[in-house]
């Protein structure tokens, strides 16, 4: 995933899993040029949204495991990474990411919502849980949107 990539390519350089938030910053923006210093910030929300990142006063710390980050030749992360996605987007995509197919999944989980009278996200749920997908990380979000 290319939010995991851009996010962790600061702290592989670095050789640590903590950094200043200045220095990922300069990282981003100065050193990689992949984005502005604007932007870089932007991506440490979106990243702290997402769970990997967790800010400690000035500086942040890596929450997933740096040694899968692979930072591809030539490799420059799109600017959707700087959006934040929705609790629906990221069940789905643990879904997708466990082996199922996106548009399969996208209809049975609407399927579950109309059977069942529950929100999307809950369906989600109900649907990632059934194939054994982990979603745990995500239930107290969908827990504070009922």
């Amino acid at each position: 995933m290319s939010l995991r990539t851009a996010v962790g390519a600061p702290f592989v350089q670095a050789g640590t899993d903590r950094l200043g938030r200045s220095d990922f910053v300069v990282a981003l923006s100065l050193d990689r040029d992949w984005f502005s210093p604007d932007q870089a910030k932007r991506l440490i929300d979106v990243a702290a949204s997402e769970g990997l990142l967790e800010p400690d006063d000035d500086e942040l710390v890596a929450t997933f495991d740096l040694g899968e980050v692979t930072v591809p030749e030539g490799f420059t992360p799109d600017e959707s990474v700087l959006q934040q996605r929705t609790t629906f987007e990221r069940l789905l995509d643990a879904v997708v990411e466990a082996g199922t197919d996106k548009r399969e999944a996208v209809a049975a989980i609407n399927g579950l919502q109309s059977d069942l009278g529950v929100t999307i996200e809950t369906a989600a749920v109900v649907y990632a849980r059934r194939r054994g997908v982990s979603v745990d990380d995500q239930i107290e979000r969908v827990r504070e949107g009922l």
